[in-house]
């Protein structure tokens, strides 16, 4: 089955710290966080990047074919390598530290990209990582998106600020350049606020309404999402549960989001059942491990308030 959904984006090695003081590994990158998520929905999705021919990326390789990921579309560059990060944990949170300067994803470039691929998807996924890693990611990105948008494509954004790879100006700039020609906006509020310099969530959907996507899925940590369309609005909430590790609940929101969009969803359906399942994912450590599945989310959803523990 050709992917629905293309995820451009940096994979990265991940190395989550656990509570006896040694590094459990795992698979991170918020675009292939986002693909896996997507795919454990039931969702048919692709992979556009680019690995190192080393360990980490067969790994990646080998992930992708388990969790039925087309990994076609895939690079393998001998002469770099397969970025990885650590994440570790205090009361404030959990911290990362990324090891990513002059990996394979890193070197995507336009020509790289499937033309008639990102073509025949229904939705293009990638984010403000993938922009801010290098010129020739942000290259690729950017052509990407036109041939979405020139192919009748839609076009999912994440802002996935990360001000250790630039300064705020710039990813203001870039990470607005590309939301203009989005149609499905997947901000979360603590970036949303950096960039736009606005504090309530309201006045943020009005902002990236105004730019010109379609849809506005503004993550509000606990409290839930702010689902904005050119019609309607309201806060879809979130579920509560006891969550031990928040490593990419984001991204799985993302996946679980436009995979139920794909399935013809209301965005605020699609919402509800994404808030499940990044609630879900907060419940074991890593970012792809606790990912739950289609079932999973359906099962927690049918059990109603208090299933979370």
């Amino acid at each position: 089955m050709e992917p629905m959904l293309l995820c451009l984006g940096e994979p990265m090695l991940e190395f989550n710290a656990r509570g006896d003081g040694l590094y459990q590994p795992g698979h991170g990158g918020d675009t292939s966080n986002c693909a896996v998520a997507a795919a454990r929905q039931g969702a048919a999705v692709g992979m556009l990047t680019r690995l190192g021919t080393d360990a980490f990326g067969d790994s990646f390789m080998a992930l992708w074919a388990r969790e039925n990921v087309d990994a076609t579309h895939v690079g393998r560059d001998p002469d770099a390598p397969t970025g990885i990060y650590f994440v570790t944990h205090d009361d404030a949170g959990h911290r990362f530290s990324y090891y990513r300067a002059g990996s394979a994803a890193s070197r995507l470039s336009p020509s790289d990209l499937p033309r008639e691929a990102i073509a025949a998807a229904r939705v293009l996924h990638t984010s403000g990582i993938s922009l801010a890693i290098s010129q020739t990611s942000a290259d690729a990105v950017f052509e990407a998106i036109r041939i979405a948008r020139d192919a009748g494509t839609r076009v999912a954004f994440d802002t996935n600020l990360r001000l250790n790879l630039w300064p705020l100006p710039r990813a203001r700039a870039m990470i607005h350049a590309a939301m203009a020609q989005a149609d499905i906006a997947l901000p979360g509020l603590d970036d949303a606020r950096r960039l736009t310099g606005l504090d309530e969530p309201e006045a943020i959907v009005d902002r990236y309404l105004a730019m010109g996507p379609g849809v506005v899925a503004l993550t509000l940590g606990a409290a839930g999402t702010l689902v904005a369309t050119r019609d309607e609005r309201r806060v879809v909430p979130a579920p509560r549960v006891q969550a031990v590790d928040a490593t990419a609940a984001g991204d799985t929101f993302d996946g679980a989001f436009l995979a139920e969009w794909l399935r013809g969803a209301d965005p605020f359906a699609a919402a509800a059942h994404a808030n499940a399942a990044a609630a879900l994912s907060t419940l074991g450590f890593g970012a792809v491990a606790p990912m739950p599945t289609r079932e999973q989310v359906l099962s927690f959803l049918a059990a109603g308030p208090g299933a979370g523990g």
